[in-house]
């Protein structure tokens, strides 16, 4: 069963409730932990992993041979990312914008354009603390992260519990972070930007028609509108995490939350039964806690 952890804004606290239900639940061998968040990979601080591999990723870019290229513009005409334009003697090629999509090189009635790799980032993985672990880091520089992800999201093949650290937001790493799986938890802040950025998150996952549910963090501040909202929206609120000094004093110093704050582990125990019940016994997968 693969869980999604996301958020429509950034410092939610979408990547501790990933790293300390991933360490509740783990069973040697049965829980991995993809750090999606590929921009800011930072899950790693909490779950030091010992990494034992390293793959680069790339996507394949134009590269124009200008003896056979006639500046016909069949290139530029089927991109619809503006990434090869055609010049009145040659094509232009601007491998930041390319999607890797090839289809430059289909429609190229001289054969004039080929394909290289392009690096975008490395993933990498290991194990640490008894969770399966993969995260992508995505090269600076680079503006387009979502190919990286879905080499990350590649990973989600096992069997087991699969735990998602989504990027931030909405917009494209993340429809890439959350395509496929089989439940979303939306971790919020009962402020009005938190609020904001919520109803933007479920609108997206609602678009996707993926199962999903709230967790509201540092819940005992702020005021009651996210309740509300969940309430009126039909949309379950699975957890509440206290605004607790030990569980912010844990994260400045890069340690679990469940370690200083005993009582979350249960917490997050009841949180994914609470999900399994949820849903369908075809989504459930083999993962059991």
């Amino acid at each position: 069963m693969i869980i999604c952890v996301a958020s429509g804004k950034g410092g939610t606290g979408k990547t501790t409730l990933a790293v300390n239900l991933a360490l509740a639940l783990s069973i040697p061998g049965t829980v991995w932990l993809l750090d999606c968040d590929v921009e800011e990979p930072n899950c790693h601080i909490f779950l030091k992993p010992d990494i034992q591999w390293a793959e680069s990723v790339g996507i394949p870019t134009p590269v124009v041979d200008e003896t056979r290229c006639t500046a016909c513009g069949e290139c530029g005409r089927i991109c619809q990312y503006h990434a090869i334009v055609s010049l009145k003697s040659r094509a232009l090629v601007f491998p930041e914008l390319c999607h890797g999509c090839g289809g430059c090189v289909r429609v190229c009635p001289k054969g004039a354009i080929k394909e290289s790799m392009t690096e975008v980032g490395v993933i990498e993985g290991g194990v640490g603390d008894k969770v399966n672990f993969v995260q992508g880091l995505l090269n600076i520089g680079q503006a387009m992260p979502a190919p990286l992800i879905r080499a990350v999201r590649r990973h989600a093949v096992h069997d087991g519990l699969i735990i998602v650290d989504c990027p931030p937001g909405t917009s494209c790493p993340v429809i890439a972070a959350i395509k496929g799986s089989d439940f979303v938890l939306l971790v919020t802040e009962p402020t009005p930007f938190g609020l904001h950025d919520l109803t933007l998150a479920v609108e997206t996952v609602r678009q996707l028609k993926i199962p999903h549910g709230a967790v509201i963090n540092r819940a005992d501040n702020g005021d009651g509108q996210v309740m509300d909202y969940c309430r009126r929206e039909g949309i379950p609120v699975l957890m509440q995490i206290p605004d607790e000094r030990r569980i912010a004093e844990a994260y400045s110093a890069g340690k679990m939350a469940i370690d200083v704050f005993p009582q979350l582990r249960k917490g997050f125990e009841k949180l994914y039964k609470d999900i399994v019940q949820s849903l369908p016994l075809s989504s459930r997968g083999t993962a059991g806690v």
